[in-house]
This record gives C-alpha cells, structure tokens and sequence, in this order.
C-alpha cells in the first residue's frame, strides 16, 4: 500500500463578482454575482515510503491549495486522500503528529524566544522523550548549522537561517512524511544548497519521504527522483525526468572543437536541415539536432569519419526548456 494516496481530489471556491463604480456597488448589496473556481480538478496519484516527489506547476495552479488539503488544513470539496491510513482533514488531531509542514513565508516558531525554546515546545506537543530530543537534536543542529542560532530569538534570524530552524521544527518529532511548500524561496545561493544537501541526507539516510513545491528547477534536477506537474487544477505530467526530456520537438546541443578551421559549410552539406550550425569561434560549431531525427552515435561517427575533432560535448535540453514546453502546450506536448 503506497504511502500517500489521491483519488479524484478537487477543491472549488465561490467567488464574489464585484461590479465596478459607485452604482455597481450599490447594486451588489441587493444581488450578487458568484462564479466557481475550481482550483484543483480530479487529480489523482500515489506517493511510495521515502520517495522525494517535485510537484510543479506555474503560479495559480493549485499547488498549494493542494498540500494544504494533503495537511488536512483544508477539507477537499470531492475525492479521496489517505496518508499513512489517516483522512487529513477527518483525522486532523491524529494525523498532524505524523507529518511536517514547512510553508515558505510562514514560520512555526515562537518569535520571540530563543530558538532551543521554540524546539523544546515543540518536543513537548508532539510528547517526545527527553532522549530522542536530544538525539534528534544534535543530529538537525549538525546538519543543518544550527549550533549558533539555538539561543538566538526568531524575530533576529535572516530568512535562511528562519528556515533552516523551520526545518529542525518541522523533523524534531520524528514525522514519517514532510511536505514543503517553497521552502528555499526568497534565499540566497548558499542558503538554498545548505537546504538542498539537507533535504538528500535525510531522504537517504533517513529514509524521510518527501513532496515539494518549488519554482527553482536547480532543486527538481538534484533532488527529485520524480516530478509532478500541475497546471489548472489537474495533472499533466507524472513521471521520471528522464522519461520528460525525450518529449517530441525537443532539441540536443553538441559542441564540436577541430583541430583546424571549422568546416561549417560541408557540415551542413552531409547533414542538411537535420542539424542546425552555428559558428562560435573559428574551431569551434555548436549544432542543434532531434534525436528522433538523427541519433547521436550516428551523428558523432559521421562526423569523425569526415574530419579532424579535436573534442566534443553533447548537452540534454535545459530541465528549464522542458518545463517551459510542459506549460504552454499542456498534456499535447507529452
């Protein structure tokens, strides 16, 4: 049975259609104008014990209305979520001493006390012995840098180092699943590596399974053995990212040093329209070609064949340019 299970699940909002101008104001008072939002639409998926999923999608898609129906924070209008065997929302007082939640622009730190304090509290909610306390202490204090910001108040920490202590808040309890929304947003580079080599050691030390929400692509190429995307409310993807950089239309670039002048113009003459040149420097061509068109050994031994290479590199699509294609084209493009 797999750890996490989503059947059909939406969530609908009424919205208010307010009328413009005084009279249009004056009008709504007698009657109004509702519209349905349906911000997530039957989507359906399941997450395996220690899997560290990526769920994408653009701004308004319904990632985090989403978690928060996953956290149980809200009830879903229709459809079925079951975590660990509890209902999120139904079994909310139960289900919370198993999972952490870390939202990006909220904390769940006491502001005004010192860290340690925040952390001790936390301890004694959840009922946590004094000496897993302090073991799971140490080890989150080693790990994620905290050994000089324990005794420090919340209100005094820069955002990094808030959630890095979100973090140690969110895992002091022992959850079996974590769920982050944005947890990196708003840091700088060595902030968001701090947070990344985290998040690998204690999916694969602890064996911790994940879901996250993120805009930085940087994060889904090193962390995620599976993406998720989602865009108006339903699901458009769900797979490997290997699987997701062989979608149609979809270009590699290899880069071609010769030991001579680049021989640009019989290139184009053997390969035709199936590769696109472009000169970068007097040795050097960078050509674009679809590998379902021309396949790479092929390209490489025709071109050895002909002339003499003094090195080479072939890039995959930018995970960015992939993702891009996902969202403009929606399920068309896989």
């Amino acid at each position: 049975m797999a750890l996490v299970e989503v059947q059909n699940l939406r969530k609908s909002f009424r919205t208010f259609k307010r009328s413009e101008g005084i009279l249009g104001s004056f009008k709504d008072l007698f009657s109004r104008q509702y519209s349905t939002l349906n911000a997530v639409d039957g989507i359906s998926f399941k997450v395996e014990e220690g899997e560290l999923l990526g769920y994408l999608g653009p701004n308004g898609a319904g990632k985090s209305t989403s978690i928060k129906m996953l956290t149980g924070i809200l009830k879903p209008t229709d459809g079925e979520i079951t975590v660990m065997g509890y209902h999120p929302f139904r079994d909310r007082r139960a289900y919370t001493a198993h999972i952490g939640v870390v939202f990006g622009q909220r904390t769940q730190l006491w502001w005004d006390i010192a860290v340690l304090e925040s952390l001790k509290l936390l301890a004694k909610i959840y009922r946590v012995s004094d000496s897993e306390f302090k073991s799971r202490l140490e080890l989150l204090t080693e790990t994620l840098g905290l050994k000089d910001l324990l005794h420090t108040p919340v209100r005094k920490l820069s955002l990094g180092q808030r959630i890095r202590c979100d973090l140690a808040g969110s895992l002091i309890y022992g959850p079996k699943i974590l769920f982050l929304d944005e947890p990196t947003i708003g840091l700088d580079a060595v902030g968001k590596d701090a947070v990344r080599a985290f998040l690998r050691k204690i999916n694969r030390d602890l064996k911790a399974t994940i879901i996250m929400t993120t805009h930085d692509l940087k994060e889904i190429e090193e962390l995620c053995q599976r993406i998720l995307i989602i865009d108006k409310g339903r699901i458009i993807y769900d797979g490997s990212l290997e699987r997701v950089r062989t979608l149609p239309g979809l270009k590699r670039r290899i880069y071609l040093d010769f030991a001579g002048s680049a021989p640009e113009s019989k290139l184009n003459e053997i390969f035709g329209t199936r590769v696109a040149f472009e000169r970068e420097s007097e040795r050097r061509l960078a050509g674009s070609y679809d590998p379902r068109e021309l396949s790479t050994p092929e390209l490489v031994k025709e071109v050895f064949a002909n002339f003499d290479v003094a090195d080479f590199t072939v890039s995959e699509p930018e995970l960015e340019e992939v993702i891009m294609k996902i969202y403009r084209e929606g399920a068309g493009a896989l």
